[in-house]
């Protein structure tokens, strides 16, 4: 076992402060990253919240005692009540045919932030489908 001497005080004396050097380099790598993630994360699941809001509001459209105006207003409600009503700022229902089939047709406009919750947004457009159901 080598003795402490002053050949190796002066090994571990060139490496000093290399450490916060390291730091702040792989900080800067994984931050980014980290909020780079998040953000898609953040994308995603707006997206997906206005995609089942206006499946549920063209299902709830389509049954045979209800309007179209009923499933864009049920969109609305959904797309308030999951996230904020300011992700979605255009709900359509329309009567179309899918397939042969009458069917109802809810679009739902909306925005996404790009950066954060705030910044420039994404126009992001969704819409939902689903087959009228005739009277008994």
């Amino acid at each position: 076992m080598p003795a402490p001497g002053p050949a190796r005080s002066l090994l571990r004396g060139g490496e000093r402060g290399a450490a916060t050097v390291d730091f702040v380099l792989v900080v800067v790598v994984v931050v980014p990253l980290f909020l780079g993630i998040l953000q898609v994360g953040l994308v995603l699941h707006v997206r997906n919240t206005l995609t089942s809001a206006a499946s549920e509001g063209a299902r709830y459209g389509a049954r045979f005692d209800r309007e179209p105006s009923d499933g864009a207003a049920r969109a609305r409600e959904a797309v308030s009540d999951a996230v904020s009503g300011r992700f979605a700022r255009d709900v359509t229902a329309r009567r179309t045919t899918l397939q042969g089939a009458p069917a109802v047709t809810v679009e739902v406009r909306g925005e996404v932030p790009a950066l954060g919750l705030f910044g420039p947004a994404w126009p992001v457009r969704v819409s939902g489908h689903a087959v009228e159901e005739v009277a008994p």
